[in-house]
């Protein structure tokens, strides 16, 4: 099992509720989805190279030639993981799940646990995998930054993911609508009402624009209605400049 991978290193984990965990990266190439904000380049086949950090923390990266098969990507890993301990491996992308068997394999030969980035809409993907799976960073996608609203895909796969240790995240920008805000809420609520949820203000990127703090308080105050637990968190490793 052979994959184009993007880059592998070691940083700290800068969104959600596990932000300031050190953390491997994996992030694949691909998505289903065309988010305004995006920022990565994730086309598959646009990467004839990986990039790899050599040491945790250094910021020295080295190039190997793509596709990585499991077992190398694997003892990238180990020998970042053994420069200092790590909360988990993060697969991301893109969306990892369009990549099962490789990353079945890869949880095989590793030993942290795996923290899957995900776009929330590829319910099926995940239930292939879930068993290899100890954490879940679930995106909900609003309808304003996408071409087509995916509320039904999110519900299925929420379904599915409310096994594992899961929390949602939500990109607020100045365009969001207070309504489709309350409907991701009112959709957790139905779900797994304990979940929490992180509303992120978007680095600004493409047309997306930053909320006013004054909207992000009325925001996290309206989902406040439905969930206990609702925090605005921002990419914090933006911020510090990080991998």
């Amino acid at each position: 099992m052979r994959e184009n991978i993007i880059e592998i290193f070691s940083s700290i984990q800068g969104e959600g509720k596990y932000v300031g965990c050190r953390q491997i990266f994996v992030r694949l190439e691909g998505c289903n989805l065309d988010c305004t904000y995006c920022d990565t380049e994730n086309e598959i086949g646009r990467h004839p190279h990986c990039m790899v950090e050599e040491r945790a923390g250094s910021h020295e990266l080295v190039l190997y030639e793509n596709p990585l098969s499991a077992e190398q990507a694997a003892e990238i890993v180990a020998r970042l993981a053994g420069d200092v301990p790590h909360h988990a491996l993060s697969i991301t992308g893109g969306e990892p799940l369009l990549h099962v068997p490789f990353i079945k394999e890869l949880a095989a030969h590793i030993n942290l646990p795996v923290f899957l980035e995900t776009n929330g809409t590829l319910d099926k993907a995940l239930a292939a995998c879930i068993d290899c799976i100890s954490h879940i960073s679930m995106d909900i996608k609003l309808p304003d930054v996408l071409s087509a609203p995916v509320w039904e895909a999110h519900t299925r796969f929420l379904r599915v993911a409310c096994a594992k240790d899961v929390y949602v995240k939500v990109v607020i920008a100045a365009q969001t609508h207070a309504e489709d805000v309350e409907r991701a809420a009112r959709l957790i609520a139905e779900i797994a009402p304990a979940t929490l949820l992180v509303l992120q203000p978007v680095t600004p990127y493409g047309s997306c624009t930053a909320p006013t703090p004054a909207a992000l308080f009325e925001l996290q105050r309206l989902a406040l209605r439905r969930l206990p637990d609702v925090r605005i968190i921002p990419q914090t490793h933006r911020m510090m400049r990080l991998l």
